[in-house]
């Protein structure tokens, strides 16, 4: 066999494959900044013993078991006779503009597997899966990766940051070093879960490597750190009955990962993924994101047309432009035991008409959304009753209610067909620009009776075909409509998600330090413009220290701004600060969620923030999280952000006070605040002056 090589480049990077002329495999060359391909690899070792040792496996793109399992496999497939096992041999490449598919065929088998490959342009993100295709027989896929990366290690230990956590403390940014040994991460709950986020970085000095998983159902990803100075990560999707069936002539195409690359840490690697997910967003990311208040938190299951209309009306006069009824709209639906699967709007709660009661929210010059649940279904609803077939079920075995619901087989095409005529005919028949999906319930027992054997069906992958067969009905038909995507909160967060809904809803947390720490992780690993934030008036859960209501909203307007608490309960001084706010919001919203955005340390730091950059302007929002020890703020007591990405010779003025500060300064002084108890926020809008003749600046001049 010839050695081969293939090079894909990104924006500012280089992912080089090579093929083995010592076995039928494929190995890593070199992944990092351009030019690194030019050089020896990082990962070229030599052959000295008769062992093959981890390091010598290291470098190997998609190991199947059977050829080099000494570290593990990303394949696992077995044939009629049930031994495990592929031996394969180079079968040809295909190249195209900024794409690769290498495939590799074990005839015995019966098995071509294709590595494929595609760069993003305009980023740094390289997307790789894999296509499996049982050619005269059928196969037994125990496990199917969607790729494999190797990431080179020259310190002692590999730093590793993910995102953890729980319901109400999603997204939590959780490191670990691993000189040695394995560290996995995953979900079986059907969805990406609270846990864990499907997305992982691995730091080698200052260079920041990362994936994530474009798959919103059963997943995993292990990182290996091997002997001779690599980690190995794998990732893919995990078959609900531990293997997947695949007939003759059929292919498994697998998830989409993306691989990405900044030689800038953390903070270059989430912008690295902000770029990428307004990729993801299309032309849609040119439409505002309208200012949201969704009444949930001010009326509960309580919805009648009167009391919606009273906060509506406050909602438009703060400044709102969009007014959403969260749950308890439907009939049925008095309590979280009843009406779910019963879409139509409860004529008791809007005596005069729905459509009358939409036209006076609009007629308040906002446009108007619906909370769903399009995947639960409420035992004692009407469409439970004529398709009981429709839930998930073990046959003979109780069902378990989890918060007193069901869950639809959505993997059915009559069941996808069903949601498919709810929404449109809800969206068709009223003016409704705006629909939150919400999922609060994971399949327990995922079953469907009269489909044959269990391990003959791929239930958790047939589930999210067809949740993503809706969302794509959603998109095509109803153009204009936002979606917001939801699972208890942040449970089902990830890029085919994001790629099929406007925003996304991080954590049912909305308390400002909890919620504070929810969305420096989720920065980390997600842009601005997808999330969405609430101001409300919910106490803190974990981190239970006052803030003021102008923290809650500067902390919220780092994303996408909701409000949801109760405004009749506001005074007046409320109402009006809240206006404020909200004008301010509308002023720096495209900086926001079109700019660059740095992470301005952390909240176990004493101030925190975000900066946010487009073009000339440049947006601060900094919030002081008092100490750690719970004791009051120190009144007078001064502090500072470093800002990043700024020109050292230009001069920045902040739009608010008329102060100019030189480049330089901002990078290594800071921007000053002074806070005290009664000031924990600050947005600062700094706009960058034309270039003077006399480029002589002070540090901070006014």
């Amino acid at each position: 066999m010839t050695h081969r090589r293939w090079t894909l480049r990104t924006e500012h990077t280089s992912y080089t494959v090579r093929l083995s002329p010592d076995g039928p495999w494929a190995e890593l060359d070199a992944w990092g900044p351009l030019g690194v391909e030019d050089g020896p690899s990082a990962l070229d070792w030599s052959h000295r013993t008769h062992f093959i040792t981890p390091a010598d496996a290291a470098p190997a793109e998609y190991l199947p078991y059977g050829l080099r399992p000494f570290t593990g496999a990303e394949l696992v497939a077995a044939g009629p006779g049930g031994e495990r096992g592929v031996w394969w041999e180079f079968d040809g490449a295909e190249e195209g503009p900024g794409s690769l598919r290498l495939a590799f065929a074990d005839e015995l088998l019966g098995l071509r597997t294709v590595l494929c490959y595609e760069t993003v342009p305009g980023t740094d993100v390289l997307l790789r899966w894999t296509e499996h295709t049982a050619r005269d027989r059928e196969l037994r896929l125990e496990r199917f990766d969607s790729a494999a990366v190797n990431i080179p290690v020259t310190g002692a230990a590999a730093r590793l940051t993910y995102l953890s956590g729980q319901w109400s403390q999603e997204f939590q940014r959780t490191q670990l070093e691993l000189p040695r040994g394995t560290f996995g991460i995953g979900s079986r709950q059907g969805v990406p879960g609270h846990a864990y986020a499907p997305w992982l970085a691995v730091q080698d000095q200052e260079a920041a490597y990362g994936v994530a998983l474009e798959w919103p159902g059963n997943w995993h990803i292990t990182a290996e750190a091997e002997p001779g100075g690599s980690v190995r990560v794998r990732a893919g999707r995990v078959p609900h009955e531990g293997a997947v069936l695949l007939a003759p002539g059929d292919t498994l195409v697998t998830p989409r990962l993306a691989c990405a690359f900044s030689p800038d840490g953390l903070d270059g690697l989430s912008r690295v993924w902000h770029r990428y997910e307004r990729l993801l967003t299309g032309d849609r990311l040119h439409r505002p994101r309208k200012v949201l208040y969704n009444s949930w938190e001010a009326t509960g299951f309580d919805v009648e047309a009167a009391g919606q209309l009273e906060l509506a009306k406050v909602a438009a006069d703060i400044g709102a432009e969009l007014f959403v009824v969260d749950d308890g709209w439907f009939t049925g639906r008095h309590d979280d035991t009843g009406g779910l699967g019963d879409w139509y709007p409860d004529p008791a709660a809007f005596p005069d008409g729905f459509d009358r009661f939409v036209a006076d929210v609009r007629a308040l010059g906002l446009d108007f959304g619906l909370w769903v649940e399009p995947e639960a279904v409420s035992p004692g609803s009407r469409l439970y009753a004529e398709h009981p077939e429709w839930a998930y079920r073990i046959e003979g075995r109780p069902a378990r209610l989890v918060r007193n619901q069901l869950l639809l087989d959505l993997g059915r095409s009559d069941v996808q067909d069903f949601v498919i005529g709810t929404l449109d005919r809800l969206l068709g028949a009223h003016e409704i620009s705006y629909l939150k999906w919400d999922m609060n319930r994971p399949p327990t027992e995922r079953g469907r009776p009269g489909a044959g054997p269990a391990d003959r069906l791929d239930l958790d992958a047939e589930h999210v075909a067809g949740y993503l067969r809706v969302l794509d009905h959603l998109r095509t038909a109803h153009p204009g409509v936002t979606v917001e995507g939801c699972a208890g909160g942040g449970g089902r967060i990830e890029h085919a998600t994001i790629a099929r809904t406007d925003v996304v809803w991080p954590s049912d947390n909305t308390a400002p330090l909890d919620r504070l720490a929810i969305q420096h992780g989720f920065l980390h690993a997600h842009a601005p413009h997808v999330m969405s934030s609430w101001v409300t008036d919910a106490p803190g859960v974990f981190d239970p220290r006052p803030r003021s209501l102008a923290f809650r909203f500067v902390n919220a307007m780092c994303g996408v701004l909701g409000i949801g608490a109760d405004l009749r309960a506001w005074s007046p001084e409320q109402r009006a600060e809240a206006a404020h706010w909200i004008a301010r919001y509308k002023e720096v919203r495209d900086v926001i969620h079109h700019g660059e955005a740095r992470l301005l340390g952390s909240p176990e730091d004493p101030t925190c923030g975000v900066q946010y950059d487009a073009g000339d302007r440049t947006v601060v929002a900094a919030l002081s999280t008092g100490r750690l020890d719970g004791a009051p703020l120190l009144p007078g007591r001064p502090d500072r952000l470093r800002l990043r990405g700024l020109d050292p010779a230009a001069r920045y003025r902040d739009t608010a006070t008329g102060t100019t500060y030189g480049g330089a300064h901002l990078l290594h002084y800071g921007l000053p605040f002074a806070w005290s108890a009664e000031h924990d926020v600050d947005l600062v809008v700094l706009t960058r002056e034309p270039a003077r003749a006399d480029t002589r600046t002070s540090s901070g001049d006014t």
